[in-house]
């Protein structure tokens, strides 16, 4: 099956390294990290500042109500948006270790946010295999909720919100949960063994309980997997993929987080940020 790629921002649109999109209010919402900033951009390719940020960010997402909440990621602090300004939510530097990762909001405004685990900035540093997931309450209140993860990045939930995923990158596979009342989670399980060509990052859920996977490390840019691991559909860009959310009118817009380097020197010397956009068949659901 041929899919048709079409690239919706060019380099003057001011946008240096894009992840988090999440599809609200007919845009995407997403975090511009090397910008420190939250932006939005639309079907048409205009790209919008909503806000500026005093801190590199990651773990980010958009409460039911569309406010913000977004994480520091070197401090592993978490912030709240109100009325434009930033309002500390929570400090988890005592749970987490270096920098933050991937996270998502979910339909009672809870955070959960993944942790890189290791110094990647560090080329003498060894990834470990001992990294956690932090679920941030709506009262600032913090809890361990998963362990001994590899590196969790991209995370969705399903439409019933009992069933949480998150991709761990460098093992490889996509991990479910169930989930607690209380947002805690249980029952751990592969849902997914992926190959090793094959190491998630920015994720995103189709009405179908397919899981579509940014593989920026890949001959495969964009993977969809279905539950046990069968990969149904492939996609290629013109560079590498860090993040996917479908969006649109019907939500049947892929839009995948593009960009030459994840270097923070080369991506100041030499931006190459983009959206790009695939229409597929089935319609996203679930968060975000």
């Amino acid at each position: 099956m041929t899919i048709n790629v079409k690239k919706i921002t060019n380099p003057n649109a001011g946008i240096k390294f894009t992840e988090s999109p999440r599809w609200y209010n007919n845009k995407i919402w997403f975090i511009d990290i090397h910008d420190k900033s939250i932006k939005t951009v639309d079907l048409s390719g205009t790209v919008e500042k909503a806000i500026d940020l005093p801190f590199i960010p990651n773990g980010f997402g958009l409460t039911p109500k569309g406010d913000i909440v977004v994480g520091d990621a070197f401090e592993r602090k978490i912030y709240h948006v109100e009325n434009g300004s930033l309002q500390l939510l929570a400090d988890i530097s005592d749970r987490t270790v270096f920098c933050l990762s991937d996270g998502i909001v979910d339909s009672q405004g809870r955070l959960y946010v993944g942790d890189i685990g290791y110094n990647f900035v560090d080329p003498a540093a060894k990834p470990v295999e001992t990294c956690v997931l932090v679920l941030v309450g709506t009262d600032g209140k913090s809890s361990v909720v998963a362990k001994d993860l590899c590196f969790p990045n991209g995370i969705v939930i399903t439409p019933d919100g009992q069933t949480l995923i998150v991709g761990e990158t460098i093992g490889n596979r996509l991990t479910a949960f169930d989930i607690n009342e209380d947002g805690s989670l249980r029952n751990r399980r592969v849902w997914a063994q992926l190959p090793e060509s094959v190491g998630p990052d920015g994720i995103c859920l189709d009405a179908e309980g397919g899981v579509w996977c940014a593989n920026p490390e890949g001959v495969d840019s964009v993977v969809r997997v279905i539950e046990g691991g069968a990969i149904t559909d492939r996609i290629k860009v013109d560079t590498h993929a860090y993040a996917v959310m479908l969006g649109g009118p019907e939500r049947k817009h892929l839009f995948i987080c593009t960009s030459a380097s994840h270097d923070p020197a080369e991506i100041h010397r030499n931006p190459t940020a983009s959206f790009q956009v695939v229409e597929v068949e089935v319609a996203g659901a679930g968060t975000p």
